[in-house]
């Protein structure tokens, strides 16, 4: 069957989402829960195969990088998440931190957007103009966190008009109960809930 998003001829992007050292990576991220999520669904080396199938393919593969000013100037502490970066020193440009982990580093060819603020990838970067420029007309969610930026970004990518693609087993949350409730009750409403393994398949009959 195909999914809606990949029909043939579509062009489809993998944004992975804050695939970071400072995010996930077991003690270097002060989110034990996320860490431990992202480490137990085993979601890196699942995004490093999808993301080799849409190279292979020739769609786009782009990395969201959360990188913050060294005096965090201009971060709003307007959420909790962004209180506790500027508090704690976290996630600083130049720092560990914001590298991403192995085994997901960006390859040649491949397009990083870095914010300095916001949950949400498509705000504070030229995220949709990068997409549009190439041509994007469906987006597949990888990465952190389901309950946040995962959940954001498919609000935020639908509302502009793309297609939407979650394989729920290349995300990760802050726990298995609010994975499962967002999978569950909010991203089916604006997206269209997959597999790795059903995302890579289609690949091969998108345009290049």
């Amino acid at each position: 069957m195909t999914l809606r998003g990949l029909e043939p001829g579509r062009r489809a992007a993998l944004l992975i989402s804050e695939c970071q050292r400072g995010v996930i990576e077991r003690g270097q991220s002060p989110f034990d829960g996320l860490a431990e999520q992202a480490e137990l669904r085993g979601i890196v080396p699942r995004i490093a195969a999808l993301a080799a199938a849409f190279r292979a393919a020739g769609q786009p593969v782009v990395h969201l990088h959360v990188a913050h000013s060294p005096d965090y100037a201009d971060l709003a502490r307007t959420s909790m998440l962004m209180a506790r970066s500027a508090k704690t020193g976290f996630m600083k440009i130049g720092s560990v931190d914001v590298e991403a982990v192995a085994g997901l580093l960006p390859q040649p060819g491949d397009h990083i957007q870095s914010r300095r603020f916001s949950i949400n990838g498509f705000n504070g970067t030229d995220l949709d103009t990068t997409l549009r420029h190439l041509g994007v007309t469906t987006v597949v969610l990888v990465g952190v966190s389901t309950n946040v930026a995962i959940n954001t970004m498919a609000v935020s990518a639908a509302d502009l008009g793309y297609q939407v693609l979650v394989p729920e087993d290349c995300i990760a949350g802050a726990s298995a109960e609010t994975h499962a409730f967002v999978l569950q009750h909010l991203l089916p409403l604006y997206s269209t809930v997959s597999t790795q393994a059903a995302v890579a398949a289609a690949l091969p009959g998108l345009r290049g």
